[in-house]
């Protein structure tokens, strides 16, 4: 609850007041939207599709940004993308990996969302060893991509984003990288969906879910470069 009315203080009156929050996505289908997303990636979200998101208003990444006073840097989501270079059927998806992609989040966010995983889990990619370099397996690319994002945009804070419903193993893999990284992972809980992606009330909910862990984060972040300059 403390952590919450935090989250709320730095909504309401820090974060309006420092210079304009820049925010990039890293992400797949959950995370696009038709013409949001740069010319050649997959959108699975749009006007003319069975789930009730229809604007691009109701995406969760919009609500999180123009609810909370940031701006969007860039939103680079591809629809089926794996987080490692396996994508479906075992091809070689490396063109669209987030691995691939890690190093394309615009000019010079401040925070970076890495919400992925959810493909690896459908696609069944291989989990691959612990320690290995085989960057079609989920392991070793889950921690090139934090590595590289943080390589990339050093001044940034990246927190990454879980879905529901992983398998363990992928779940496990994420949240390996993530504490050998040291990136803030959100857990979500209870997402409601239609076809097995978030509906409007979902969309609602992983907004609401990923700002309340990250919006003390951001600020702590902000407030320490803000120190270094």
């Amino acid at each position: 609850m403390k952590k919450y009315i935090l989250s709320l203080i730095i909504l309401i009156f820090i974060l309006p007041l420092s210079a304009q929050v820049r925010v990039s996505i890293l992400g797949d289908s959950y995370s696009t939207f038709e013409g949001y997303i740069p010319e050649g990636n997959e959108a699975w979200y749009g006007e003319n599709i069975g789930n009730d998101v229809k604007n691009v208003e109701d995406t969760w990444w919009w609500q999180l940004i123009t609810d909370n006073g940031l701006v969007l840097d860039l939103n680079n989501s591809w629809s089926g993308a794996t987080i490692c270079n396996t994508g479906y059927r075992g091809e070689d998806y490396t063109n669209r990996s987030f691995l691939t992609r890690s190093g394309n989040l615009g000019e010079n966010p401040d925070l970076i969302l890495v919400f992925g995983g959810t493909n690896d889990s459908w696609a069944g990619s291989p989990l691959g060893e612990k320690d290995g370099t085989d960057m079609f397996t989920v392991r070793p690319a889950a921690k090139a991509m934090f590595q590289n994002i943080k390589a990339s945009y050093p001044d940034a804070l990246c927190v990454a984003i879980l879905n529901t419903e992983l398998k363990e193993e992928v779940e496990n893999a994420i949240v390996e990288a993530c504490e050998v990284e040291n990136v803030p992972y959100v857990k979500l809980e209870s997402i409601d969906k239609q076809l097995g992606h978030p509906s409007i009330n979902g969309m609602k909910q992983i907004s609401r879910q990923v700002w309340k862990t990250t919006a003390p984060l951001l600020y702590t972040h902000l407030k320490n470069n803000s120190a270094k300059k």
